[in-house]
Formats: C-alpha cells, sequence, structure tokens
C-alpha cells in the first residue's frame, strides 16, 4: 500500500495538471526560428523542469519515477498502471495496434491519427519499445499515413512492424530480405484458386446496382468490397448488405469450381451461406434481412466442403467492408511473424483494437501470457465483452492515446521495481 499512498501524495501535494501542460506544450510545439517563440519554448522548458525536480526532491528513491509520470499520466492514467503492474508483474514490451476506429476514427479524429496519440507512439519508439500496426488496409495505405504522421525515420527505424490486410503480409523496413513477408504464398493451391477466381469476376458478374454502389479496395489478396457511400450511411449499409450475400454466393460458386464437392453449384452456395450464418451472429441477421438465409442446418453439411469453409473467411463490418479473406491469415499469424522478425522471444503486449480480427489477437496474448486489450468504447460487442471480463481497458472514442499514457506508467513503475 506504500506505494500507492505515496502516488495519491503525488497527485495531491504537486500541480500534477500544470506540469502535464508544459511536456504537452514541450512536445508539440512548432519548430520555429521566431526569438520570441524560441524564448517562450525556453521558458516553458525551464518551469518544467522546476516543476519535475520538486518531485524528485519530495519523493527520494521514486523522485525520477514519479516526476517522469506527472509529465505524461493523469492520476487515473496512472493508478491504473500501478493496478496492473501489481497483476502482471512486468512491463508491456510491444505494441500492437489497429489503425481504423482505434487509433483514428471518423467520428472522432476526422479520420486523423490525434497529435497526442502519435506524440505517445514517439515517446515509446525513443524508449526502444517496437510498434506493430496490425490492419485490414493494404499496405501502401498503412506506409503513407504511418510515414506522415509518424515519419519516415520512426518508419524505417527497423523497430516497427506492420501487418496488413488482416494478416496475408508483414511490412518490417529495414530487416534485409525478410523486410516484406507475402504469408498468402504458403496457402494450399486450392484455396488459392478461390480467391483468383473471385477476384477475377467478382465485379464483372456482380448487379449493376453493386457495380454502381460498390468498388473493390486495392488488395494484394483478400477481396474486399466497399461501398461508394458514406461509411455506415443507410446506403452504405444496404449495399454492404447486398454485397455479403452476393460474396457469399460468388464463394460457393468457385467452390463448386474446383471440382471436390459433389454438389451443384447453387446447392454449394445454399450450403456456404449456412454455415457461415451459423458462424456469425451478424451475417446470420444479415441473412435474415436479406431473404437469403437457407433453411438448411449447419451441422449437416458435407465433410468435403467444410474442409475448405473452415479454412476461409467472411468479414462482415456494417456500412463499411463485406470481405473474404482466409482463417489461415489472421492478425494472430501475421503478429507472429513480425514478432519473429522484430526478435521479441517474449512478448507481453498491449492489444489495442475493434473489431472480431483484433479480438482474435487479444485471445492470443491472454491464452499465451503475452499481454493485455484495449478497445473503443463503439468496438464490437464481442470486443468490449472481452476486454470489460480482463482488465477493463475501455477508451472514449478517438481517445486512444490515454490507453498508451496508462501504459507508459506502467512501464515505468515496472522500471523502478528493477532498478
Amino acid at each position: 500500500m506504500e506505494r500507492y499512498d505515496r502516488l495519491y501524495r503525488l497527485y495531491s501535494d504537486h500541480d500534477t495538471d500544470t506540469l502535464r501542460a508544459l511536456q504537452n506544450l514541450v512536445d508539440l510545439f512548432p519548430l520555429v526560428e521566431s526569438p520570441v517563440a524560441l524564448d517562450r519554448w525556453q521558458e516553458i522548458n525551464e518551469e518544467l523542469a522546476a516543476g519535475k525536480a520538486g518531485i524528485d526532491d519530495d519523493f527520494s528513491e521514486v523522485g525520477e519515477t514519479f516526476a517522469d509520470l506527472a509529465t505524461r499520466a493523469t492520476q487515473e492514467q496512472a493508478f491504473t498502471g500501478l493496478d496492473l503492474y501489481n497483476k502482471y508483474g512486468r512491463s508491456v514490451n510491444v505494441l500492437i495496434l489497429d489503425v481504423d476506429e482505434t487509433l483514428r476514427s471518423t467520428g472522432s479524429t476526422d479520420n486523423e491519427i490525434p497529435r497526442d496519440t502519435l506524440n505517445m507512439l514517439t515517446e515509446f519508439h525513443d524508449d526502444g519499445i517496437p510498434i506493430i500496426i496490425c490492419t485490414g488496409q493494404t499496405l501502401e495505405s498503412v506506409k503513407g499515413f504511418a510515414i506522415q504522421g509518424l515519419g519516415s525515420e520512426l518508419i524505417h527505424s527497423g523497430n516497427l512492424s506492420i501487418v496488413y490486410e488482416t494478416g496475408i503480409g508483414v511490412f518490417t523496413p529495414g530487416h534485409g530480405a525478410r523486410t516484406k513477408q507475402l504469408l498468402y504464398e504458403d496457402l494450399d493451391e486450392d484455396v488459392q484458386a478461390v480467391f483468383e477466381d473471385i477476384r477475377g469476376r467478382i465485379l464483372s458478374e456482380a448487379p449493376e446496382n453493386l457495380r454502381r454502389g460498390c468498388h473493390l479496395q486495392g488488395n494484394e489478396f483478400n477481396i474486399t468490397m466497399k461501398p461508394n457511400f458514406d461509411t455506415a450511411s443507410t446506403a452504405a449499409k444496404d449495399v454492404i448488405d447486398e454485397a455479403l450475400v452476393y460474396e457469399l454466393d460468388l464463394l460457393g460458386d468457385a467452390i463448386s469450381g474446383l471440382g471436390q464437392v459433389d454438389l451443384e453449384s447453387e446447392t454449394v452456395s445454399e450450403w456456404t451461406r449456412a454455415y457461415y450464418a451459423e458462424q456469425d451472429p451478424e451475417i446470420r441477421s444479415v441473412l435474415e434481412s436479406e431473404g437469403a438465409l437457407p433453411d438448411r442446418d449447419a451441422t449437416d453439411v458435407s465433410s468435403d466442403l467444410e474442409d475448405i469453409l473452415e479454412r476461409l473467411d467472411i468479414g462482415y463490418y456494417e456500412g463499411d467492408a463485406a470481405e473474404i479473406g482466409s482463417l489461415e491469415l489472421s492478425k494472430v499469424v501475421g503478429v507472429e511473424a513480425a514478432l519473429d522478425v522484430l526478435d521479441i522471444e517474449d512478448p507481453f503486449s498491449i492489444v489495442m483494437g475493434d473489431s472480431k480480427s483484433d479480438l482474435r489477437v487479444m485471445r492470443w496474448a491472454g491464452e499465451n501470457d503475452a499481454g493485455i486489450a484495449a478497445a473503443p468504447e463503439h468496438a464490437s460487442q464481442s470486443v468490449l465483452e472481452y476486454v470489460e471480463a480482463t482488465d477493463e481497458l475501455v477508451f472514449d472514442q478517438g481517445r486512444a492515446g490515454e490507453i498508451l499514457r496508462m501504459v507508459y506508467a506502467l512501464n515505468r513503475f515496472a522500471e523502478s521495481a528493477d532498478s
């Protein structure tokens, strides 16, 4: 309890709000050559240093740690960090981060990663903590915003990896022949044939309203239909629901074309719908609303068809995307490949995300004592249930930086305990 008592005294006896404000000014102060601006920047630094020195003097052997905490974490974040350290007894040594609706949000951050979040990521990088960006986006899309937000130096530092298209590939600049790994090249030939078949005709054979209302995302391997309307709008929801049904039928037809299932193409498509409806309540709900749920019991699907379906993944994101992927190429597989390249043998991560693909990484981390999980308040229900049942690290929309500050506090406590 002594550490909790001292931590409480830190925030009650010292003006930590001012210290955090000063630190934010130092971090975000624009680089200008104006003498007036530079003089003010120097004044801010001096005031910050004086405040930290007062804390250092007040808390003797933990003074440096507490002074650092005061400039980065609120009282709540610091106490949460201490709770987590006492629970797990170690520091976070890798960040595993989803992007869309996690680091950035169309609802509150204008689809840009907030400066506060970017600054904290830079702090972790400066501390030598590797960063794994884990996303469903294409590689080029991720590289573009990452370089713009984090800077080319950080991206090419050798300590950052990008798991893209939900795990079909891993890009880790600065690692020679291992810089780019195309994980999909290791898939079974039949699975690759299904993707090649669908990709070659998904738009050309689509009904006119889907051709007008959707576009095919520029994926390297996964097949993703996106709406030509504002994400989450009524029009986007309607066209993506229809696209989901279309993709399921096209998948069934492609599987039938392999010649390994002794059923008519239309029948295979019906079983395909039934199979994925059984796997995912959201898909079932869409099929029901579209009048496309077949009267078939998914438990009766033939073994030869199930053998193929259980290797494939259907991703449904309401009003945003309908996607065909491979369950053999999940974010978990991509993360494991990234950890290998980054040479992290004993990971303890913070996994942040909002979707079912992120939930798989969270569960992997939990089952392997490899980290803790956090999610935004608008995450899918299954993600929220998992996060709330573990450490309750749920953050407001667009406020991922708050979790990063909590992790920063956790790491400071771990460092002080080891010293």
